[in-house]
């Protein structure tokens, strides 16, 4: 199917999309089926047509709109029913009619399921397998049969197993993918079903390895079916898919390149993909699904990469290697360095040239900034995830002060419910503060005191500075942390801003949750401005 010796098969269209919560529009596909291209995967599987209307538009759309380069669309159907031929199947012909070159075909592969889910015999399970692949291979496409429940059926019948995956070769499939589709394998055990199936088919005929994580091994079991001698891999970007999730296909494919030396993503030379597309990707998807990106997924996470501990940033001030199991250039990502009561000085220069601060040989400097972040954390402050209230003090020790493009004179809320139980509050801020050699009085309400505080603070600095109406309050977080005399509370508020350029967070403490969420506001508008090069007015 590819001149390279790995098939990369994605299904984050068809078995990802059936993911909880999950609900992609056709547009969505066409959206997300250009960047898995982009990435270098050889197969596309857009979904099940004849079967899911919305998957019928997408295969109808894609052959008008989609101008893949180094992908080729795959679509997904079963065999044909029990007593019914394959070419008087209306599902089956629906998949030719899609007009995908390539099909995948899901077959039971346990003796079990044939007999309690089809209601049919293992024999008439083989025929079906047979006369369906047979079938399609005439229609000119090529045929991946997706082995259904092949593991968890060759441990219970292995004899009737090996028998259906013979059944699919014979019939002309190009490709059996070995499923764990209920996701309980561990990789010895897949390690030695695969070689025996390997032994059983030849060095020639392509074996491929579908994982579900159920038992928490996706990626590890795929490894090791390749390691078995499986060529074709199955998975879904970022890990999607039902119940624990598909094997996270970025995943598979860093570890066969960086780990393995396999080239296994294919690009067309003219356009940037590979590897060090991959977190880009990663995140493009995650805001097509609407599905927040895991910070700790392997590789493309925002965390994947970021240090804490003092020693280790002493030990990567000297060789960033010594700490990181790859450059994170290489997968499209960056080192981090996070900012907490376990940083040491090497820390927070680590950091401050991060942010763009050179801070080295500045001894004193790096120890008041040290000190305070300890006491800040101390009294509930983080920065590690608060990147943009890290660097305003920084600013602070370095320039003596931060940029004062306002004067706060005093605000208030205040939240009303009028009217009958169950009526919806209403909430109200009003702002007083100078800013451009006038006062400014603004009232703003909101969803809540929070909103309505942002809605007034942004209200009373816009006509001084228009930049803020590029500023949207998109994420907002609230923690209540008990002191260190364990009696009283403070109240932690994280704030992420964006301008449809980048994104920042800031963080705010205090006794309730409006002091610290002010902070946290005033905080954001002053690094947006700051870091889009507006002086005080």
């Amino acid at each position: 199917m590819t001149a390279h010796p790995f098939h990369v098969y994605d299904t984050t269209l068809r078995d990802g999309a059936q993911q909880e919560g999950m609900n992609l529009s056709v547009a969505d596909k066409l959206a997300i089926a250009p960047l898995l291209d982009e990435l270098g995967v050889g197969f596309i599987e857009g979904g099940w047509p004849g079967a899911v209307p919305k998957d019928t538009e997408f295969f109808k759309r894609a052959a008008k709109e989609l101008d893949l380069r180094n992908a080729e669309l795959a679509a997904f159907g079963a065999t044909r029913k029990p007593g019914v031929r394959a070419v008087d199947d209306p599902q089956v012909r629906a998949l030719v009619d899609s007009e995908a070159p390539v099909v995948a075909l899901v077959a039971k592969h346990d003796l079990r399921h044939a007999e309690r889910a089809l209601r049919t015999t293992g024999d008439e399970n083989i025929a079906m397998i047979a006369d369906t692949v047979s079938y399609l291979v005439r229609e000119g496409r090529r045929v991946v049969v997706d082995a259904e429940h092949f593991f968890d059926g060759y441990r219970f019948d292995p004899a009737y197993t090996r028998a259906a995956v013979l059944a699919g070769f014979e019939a002309g499939a190009e490709v059996v993918a070995l499923c764990d589709t209920n996701g309980g394998m561990v990789p010895a055990w897949v390690s030695d079903i695969v070689h025996e199936i390997r032994e059983l088919v030849g060095p020639d005929a392509i074996l491929g390895m579908h994982a579900h994580n159920d038992s928490g091994c996706a990626v590890a079991n795929t490894l090791a079916a390749v390691e078995a001698g499986a060529r074709h891999i199955q998975g879904t970007v970022n890990g999607y898919g039902e119940r624990t999730g598909n094997a996270d296909l970025l995943a598979v494919v860093a570890n066969l390149e960086l780990k393995y030396g396999h080239a296994v993503l294919a690009t067309d030379g003219e356009r940037p993909g590979g590897l060090p597309e991959l977190t880009r990707i990663a995140h493009a998807i995650s805001e097509i699904t609407n599905i927040s990106p895991f910070a700790r997924s392997p590789y493309v996470g925002a965390s994947a990469f970021a240090h804490k501990a003092g020693l280790h940033a002493s030990a990567i001030k000297v060789d960033p290697d010594l700490y990181q199991h790859i450059d994170p250039a290489q997968v499209g990502n960056d080192m981090r360095m996070l900012v907490s009561d376990m940083a040491g000085r090497a820390s927070i220069e680590l950091k401050g040239r991060e942010l763009g601060f050179d801070l080295s040989g500045r001894a004193e400097l790096l120890g008041r900034v040290t000190e305070r972040v300890k006491d800040a954390e101390a009294h509930g402050y983080t920065y590690e995830a608060a990147d943009a209230s890290f660097e305003l003090l920084l600013v602070e020790e370095i320039d003596g002060g931060r940029p004062q493009y306002f004067r706060v004179e005093s605000w208030r809320t205040i939240v009303e419910r009028s009217g009958s139980r169950g009526t919806p509050a209403t909430a109200e801020a009003t702002v007083k503060l100078h800013a451009g050699g006038e006062r400014h009085v603004t009232t703003g309400e909101g969803n809540g005191p929070v909103n309505a505080l942002d809605h007034a603070l942004r209200q009373a600095l816009i006509r001084v500075y228009p930049e803020l109406e590029a500023f949207e309050l998109i994420d907002f977080k609230v923690r209540i942390l008990d002191s260190m005399h364990g009696t009283d509370a403070v109240t932690r508020v994280l704030i992420e801003t964006a301008d449809g350029q980048t994104s920042w967070s800031t963080v705010g403490v205090g006794p309730n949750l409006l002091e610290a969420a002010w902070e946290a506001l005033t905080d954001s508008a002053i690094w947006g401005l700051r870091n889009r090069g507006v002086a005080p007015r």
